[in-house]
């Protein structure tokens, strides 16, 4: 993959996207992480309406990454390490659809390595549940208020269900095939 072309977006739903954005933003070879949100029915949605359930959509983190300094799997496998995949519409404390877990792929290619990962975590049994984590085309994603950008960053006593000390870690070996 040539330089003009290496870089790639994918969007992750797990939880709160404080710390979802926080921990990619952390992760070498992501240029950019950014909270919105993604997969409703309402547009422009804000805050208040999503965290109510209102809009259909999930607090989602936009990803853009430089494929040629890391590859789709391992944000794949540390999208699955970072959360219950298990767990329907919850993670920690967080409570409703908006916190559904969800990956929203840009290019067919993405979808069918999310779905050999899916099958590959069924099969060495990682978790004791199914996974119910939606796999999505992405559509509009709307950017969250500007309160929310880098909001663990700014406030690092904020809650976060996210172990962010993982994003520098390497991955566990058994998300791969």
């Amino acid at each position: 993959m040539t330089k003009e072309n290496s870089k790639q977006t994918i969007y992750f739903a797990a939880g709160c996207f404080w710390g979802v954005e926080e921990y990619f933003r952390r992760v070498h070879g992501v240029i950019e992480s950014s909270s919105g949100y993604m997969g409703g029915h309402t547009e422009n949605p804000n805050y208040i309406a999503v965290v109510d359930g209102e809009t259909g959509h999930a607090e989602t983190v936009r990803v853009v990454y430089d494929s040629n300094k890391l590859e789709f799997k391992e944000l794949l496998a540390r999208f699955f390490s970072i959360h219950d995949p298990t767990s329907l519409n919850r993670q920690g404390n967080d409570i409703g659809t908006q916190y559904r877990s969800a990956v929203f792929y840009t290019k067919e290619g993405q979808k069918k390595e999310i779905d050999a990962m899916i099958e590959h975590l069924t099969k060495i049994q990682k978790y004791y549940d199914p996974i119910l984590t939606e796999v999505l085309e992405a559509k509009v994603f709307y950017p969250a208020e500007e309160y929310h950008q880098r909001y663990i960053e700014r406030r690092p006593f904020a809650y976060c269900h996210v172990n962010l000390k993982d994003a520098i870690e390497p991955v566990d070996e058994r998300f791969f095939a």
